[in-house]
């Protein structure tokens, strides 16, 4: 289940954030000493668990997402556990971590989705958290044209470029009742911060 803790307060959440790692069930010990060593002795304002697993064909491959937010830097962590390969027979975990100062943080995204929106206020059902910093850019082309219906000239292609370095997306059917408020909640304080 997601967890997250995002309060206007300066109480250090990383006890918090070692609980909900903890709760998760998934490699706690690996997790949380990866995510430890990213944050460097920071304090944590702010923070997301996701815990997702997948599945392919007949296996149930389980990855987990933390995100957090010091008064400096975001943090990314990823974990996804393997089941073998040719150079290590035994399953194994791979945890990457990802410290980017806020300030280079370009741009917070916040998509949400909310079901029969003239039925009155709703809380969103799903929501998507895309942050940018430029590491990643993804170029969406297709050929450009003119308005004449005759013209075989080639027009050459036209695209756009945008910032996509991290994209989560989360919803309440498959993650839970408090995983969307709580993603949208990090998205806040972490908009609070990067605010230039």
């Amino acid at each position: 289940m997601p967890d997250v803790r995002a309060r206007t307060d300066d109480r250090d959440r990383a006890p918090d954030l070692r609980t909900a790692i903890d709760r998760t069930g998934y490699y706690p010990e690996v997790v949380a000493d990866a995510v430890t060593d990213a944050v460097g002795g920071e304090q944590v304002v702010s923070f997301y668990v996701h815990h997702e697993p997948t599945f392919e064909r007949d296996e149930v491959r389980r990855h987990q997402s933390v995100i957090v937010l010091t008064p400096s830097r975001l943090i990314l962590a990823h974990t996804d556990e393997h089941t073998g390969d040719d150079l290590l027979p035994e399953p194994y975990t791979s945890t990457s971590t990802e410290a980017v100062n806020l300030s280079a943080v370009s741009s917070v995204v916040v998509t949400r989705m909310t079901t029969n929106p003239t039925a009155g206020p709703r809380p969103p059902v799903e929501a998507v958290l895309t942050i940018g910093w430029g590491a990643v850019h993804r170029v969406d082309l297709e050929p450009a044209g003119c308005n004449d219906p005759q013209c075989e000239a080639d027009h050459g292609y036209t695209g756009t470029l945008a910032s996509d370095d991290f994209s989560l997306r989360v919803s309440a059917a498959a993650d839970g009742n408090d995983a969307v408020g709580g993603l949208l909640s990090f998205a806040a304080s972490l908009s609070a911060r990067t605010r230039g």
